[in-house]
């Protein structure tokens, strides 16, 4: 790395463009001409959300279709950055060079698709579920003419790769026997966003006991904890890290005199890496949970065990979705005017 900046960014997905955001809140480059190396190969429904990030950032921020191969940490008084954040997904480079594991099979996969009716759909704006033993798919209107559709199920050796392929393996042999209105949906699905992946996760274990930063390199979002989708807060908890890691990063800022000084970024990603262990084993091992409970099954001791966990622990999941991340400090005016200058040159 030979380009002389105050941080840089790996990944430009959720987390990566919000960590940005945040990071340039305090009027410095964190994505500048070629800081965020990752191109976007989303679907049409998150995409709007990463362009809502990205608008926030300088005009050339993101440099599209890079590749991240390795990582050089010279003398800390040769750096040429003040931090690096690895946002680049579940099979990280960052995470593998700070010796995390690799994320490991959760023995299920899921289709994702957005299927689209030119003329409008008639149906409630309400999230709909249906499962069967060790599956489960579900829908939810995104606007009068798009809706986002889901299957897990279990994982094979030889998941369809076509997009025809994979939407007739839903219909004909996945979710024959789910209500008529999700095979509807299923056949409305525009193929360019159809995806059928593995799900993966890291053990929660690695999360509390591995190195999740070491100096000024430190990870987020699938990076440091790829979950199962279950509770939903795989999006969620990536804003969660960009807010936290602002925090810690914006405080050291200011107590420096308004300066990114590299002596200090371990102590603040210290902080942030404190922070965010437990909260993120705990989304991990929640979702997890979650999803072994509800795949299925109709013996007895399934459904006594459904029953305890609907009544005992799925509250205190649902609770643990609520988290406050703190506020973010402020700066001075002069550095807000400034940073505004930057946006607009």
């Amino acid at each position: 790395m030979e380009t002389l900046e105050d941080g840089v960014i790996i990944g430009a997905g959720i987390a990566g463009l919000a960590t940005a955001g945040v990071y340039n809140e305090f009027g410095h480059r964190s994505c500048s001409r070629d800081l965020i190396k990752r191109s976007w190969t989303q679907n049409s429904s998150s995409q709007s959300l990463l362009e809502a990030l990205a608008e926030e950032l300088p005009a050339d921020s993101i440099r599209f279709s890079s590749e991240f191969t390795s990582i050089e940490q010279h003398k800390l008084g040769d750096a040429s950055i003040a931090v690096l954040i690895g946002c680049d997904g579940v099979h990280s480079v960052v995470a593998k060079w700070l010796g995390l594991s690799a994320p490991v099979h959760s023995g299920r996969a899921a289709v994702r698709g957005l299927a689209v009716f030119p003329q409008g759909h008639e149906f409630t704006k309400e999230v709909k579920q249906f499962g069967d033993v060790g599956k489960r798919g579900g829908y939810v209107p995104l606007n009068d003419k798009e809706l986002y559709w889901f299957l897990s199920c279990p994982e094979e050796e030889n998941m369809a790769r076509d997009p025809q392929l994979i939407q007739k393996e839903v219909i004909e042999k996945y979710a024959y026997n789910f209500p008529s209105q999700y095979l509807d949906v299923v056949r409305h699905d525009d193929l360019s966003n159809l995806t059928w992946a593995p799900l993966l996760l890291r053990h929660p274990w690695n999360v509390i006991y591995g190195n999740l930063s070491k100096g000024n390199i430190t990870v987020a979002g699938d990076a440091m904890h790829p979950m199962t989708p279950d509770l939903a807060q795989g999006a969620c908890s990536a804003l969660e890290d960009a807010v936290v890691l602002g925090r810690h990063i914006g405080n050291s800022f200011i107590k420096n005199g308004r300066l990114l000084v590299p002596e200090d970024m371990a102590r603040a990603l210290d902080g942030y890496v404190k922070e965010r262990r437990w909260r993120a084993a705990t989304l991990i091992t929640g979702a997890y949970l979650s999803r072994w409970m509800q795949q299925g099954g109709y013996q007895w001791w399934k459904k006594f065990l459904r029953s305890i966990f609907y009544v005992l622990i799925f509250p205190i999941l649902a609770n643990v979705v609520r988290y406050d991340c703190g506020t973010l400090p402020r700066v001075s005016a002069s550095v807000e005017l400034q940073h505004s200058s930057n946006k607009s040159d």
